[in-house]
């Protein structure tokens, strides 16, 4: 019986040790952490876009950055002329090749007139592209508003299509 008493002990010990260990994990963490935060996105050293977020999440080993609190990106050309706004309430950006997916109430103003509304919006920084396969509202510079589910375009909303269009006309 004192065998088994003893033993009994030893096993309880060490996982209590090894609970105390895993408590102060950080596997899954953030890296860095940072709050209102300003960051820009180049390529080959032109500037393409300057994020803004209350909050950022980077994780090293994934090349991952996750931005949230009112994200707000504005867009360049290549002659690092603003031709668009972003906003939404969440951002994830892929460290290797700029690539962006904005999350939740994403709206985005061309300095042109044009406004897109949807809830999910990914950036191709490669091949300046904004794409969705979500239901989108798009307001035209001549103030005509366009339905559907699917959207894709430049950056700067001037060349657009959605793919799959719905609404009613007169």
């Amino acid at each position: 019986m004192r065998i088994f008493l003893l033993s009994f002990f030893v096993i309880i010990s060490c996982s209590s040790i090894e609970n105390e260990t895993n408590m102060y994990s950080r596997a899954g963490l953030p890296d860095q952490e940072s709050w209102d935060v300003e960051i820009t996105l180049t390529d080959e050293g032109v500037m393409r876009a300057l994020v803004k977020a209350g909050h950022l999440e980077k994780f090293n080993e994934r090349n991952y950055i996750f931005l949230n609190k009112n994200v707000d990106v504005d867009f360049f050309d290549e002659e690092e002329i603003h031709t668009t706004n972003l906003k939404s309430m969440i951002a994830e950006i892929d460290e290797k090749t700029n690539f962006m997916t904005a999350i939740e109430n994403v709206v985005v103003v061309s300095d042109s007139g044009a406004t897109l509304f949807t809830d999910t919006l990914k950036w191709d920084s490669k091949k300046e592209i904004i794409y969705t396969a979500s239901p989108i509202m798009l307001t035209t510079e001549k103030n005509d508003t366009l339905y559907g589910s699917g959207f894709e375009s430049d950056v700067g909303l001037n060349h657009w299509k959605i793919l799959y269009p719905s609404g009613v006309t007169n």
